[in-house]
């Protein structure tokens, strides 16, 4: 169990008592009451967290990211720039919704999401999945996938690294190699 302090910047507004040790939190950064934020992550300048948002441990959230109610993310995801999450499919301001209605939404450990990304509620992004800067998640990603685009849909895999696979599904920065199963890629052993 570690002791390392939890660093907040004086313009932070930190409501919840559920931030781990050696977490680092920055100017006009958001966490509210009932939001749960890891061990050693980092939130950027302006990162907005909901209570009712799951963070995990060693989380890179950039400056301007709102990570609302009913969003779960996994240890060692990073979050862009300006990323938003959704959690009401049906929102209107003058009938305010059910929060019980609203969808989840998950983000499994090592995944990777570009900035200016929207991620709609429902959806689950598996396992070191990428999503390309400015892509609109409406489906499920696989593991290892990589999607681009409005929606999103995937243009091809990547490694544990972070770098493309090439068509054999072997990484040529790191010398990983893969197969293809149903839910995404598995990383070969030798």
């Amino acid at each position: 169990m570690s002791n390392r302090e939890v660093r907040i910047h004086p313009t932070a507004l930190v409501e919840s008592d559920n931030v781990g040790d050696g977490t680092e939190i920055w100017a006009y950064a958001h966490v509210m009451a009932g939001a749960e934020v890891g061990v050693d992550c980092k939130l950027g300048d302006g990162a907005f967290v909901e209570g009712g948002a799951r963070i995990g441990d060693r989380v890179t959230v950039k400056n301007n990211s709102l990570i609302w109610h009913g969003v779960t993310i996994g240890d060692d995801v990073f979050v862009g720039p300006n990323v938003v999450f959704t959690n009401d499919m049906s929102p209107r301001a003058h009938k305010p919704s059910d929060p019980s209605l609203w969808l989840d939404t998950v983000v499994e450990r090592g995944a990777s999401i570009g900035a200016n990304s929207t991620i709609v509620c429902g959806v689950t992004l598996d396992e070191d999945c990428m999503v390309g800067a400015g892509s609109v998640v409406t489906k499920d990603v696989a593991r290892n996938a990589l999607v681009v685009g409005n929606p999103a849909k995937q243009i091809g895999w990547v490694c544990q690294c972070g770098q493309r696979l090439n068509e054999e599904l072997n990484c040529v920065s790191c010398g990983r190699t893969y197969r293809e199963e149903q839910e995404g890629l598995v990383e070969e052993r030798s």
